[in-house]
């Protein structure tokens, strides 16, 4: 049999489970003539997508009672309009950190055609996603102090190594932007944040219009430490210029529907 690109062969699977009721790793293996490693991907990532159920060596449908329940959210389309544009500006064999959060998180599943990448993140939630990769980069953490608000790793552990490498790229969002000092966020624990853009050559934010104007306390990071700004179409042209003059880039992606 042919071999399927990723989403193909993963549509072949729920279309199997469908008519025959489970799948095994082992068979689907054979069909689609790649290793168990990559169909156990595939599973992972469907059950992540809510339509399948996972069990040993296979998986089944999902029961009835949790079909019933409520599935969550996907990204929005701002937030996987500025992922897109952003995974525009990586290169295979990059060092790349991506930090905590959705829209950074919106990242992950776009990051299947690079190769040979080092990612480096201080997220739970970005490492997962990173291991389901059929092509899986080479993963590297922060380690520190866990942070419920951030959901996050933080504190001088994290901060020393990140210290211990260098970086292509510094990938994050924000909580909030301030045209005339630069990203804001609710949380005091700005120190990671400032460390990753030091030690990355490149500093990319993305962050969707509905954070403009923000009347937020804590400045994360200035307007010199960033290079380049990431947004959708719904910021005007004077707020564009007015970032602009601080050197930083701004890109505004247009957002359909």
């Amino acid at each position: 049999m042919i071999k399927r690109n990723t989403q193909q062969r993963r549509h072949a699977i729920i279309s199997l489970l469908n008519e025959q009721g489970e799948v095994s790793v082992e068979d689907l293996s054979q069909r689609f003539e790649t290793s168990e490693v990559t169909i156990r991907k595939d599973l992972a990532e469907l059950e992540r997508s809510g339509v399948l159920l996972r069990r040993y060596g296979g998986a089944i449908p999902l029961p009835s009672e949790i079909l019933a329940e409520e599935v969550p959210a996907k990204v929005s389309k701002r937030k996987l309009a500025i992922a897109q544009a952003a995974v525009q500006h990586i290169r295979d064999h990059n060092r790349i950190i991506i930090d905590s959060g959705s829209t950074t998180g919106a990242m992950i599943p776009l990051l299947a055609t690079k190769r040979g990448l080092v990612v480096m993140t201080n997220s739970l939630t970005v490492a997962q996603a990173l291991r389901e990769l059929e092509n899986e980069p080479t993963l590297l953490m922060t380690g520190g102090t866990w942070d419920p608000h951030s959901e996050a790793f933080q504190g001088q552990v994290a901060e020393q190594v990140l210290r211990s490498y260098d970086f292509d790229q510094l990938f994050i969002g924000a909580d909030g932007v301030d045209p005339a000092r630069g990203t804001i966020t609710f949380n005091e624990l700005v120190g990671l944040s400032r460390v990753m853009a030091e030690v990355a050559r490149e500093v990319i934010v993305l962050v969707d219009s509905e954070k403009f104007g923000r009347r937020i306390p804590n400045l994360e990071l200035p307007w010199s430490a960033i290079d380049t700004l990431i947004t959708d179409d719904g910021i005007g042209e004077e707020l564009k210029v007015q970032i602009e003059q601080h050197g930083v880039r701004v890109i505004r992606v247009p957002v359909t529907g």
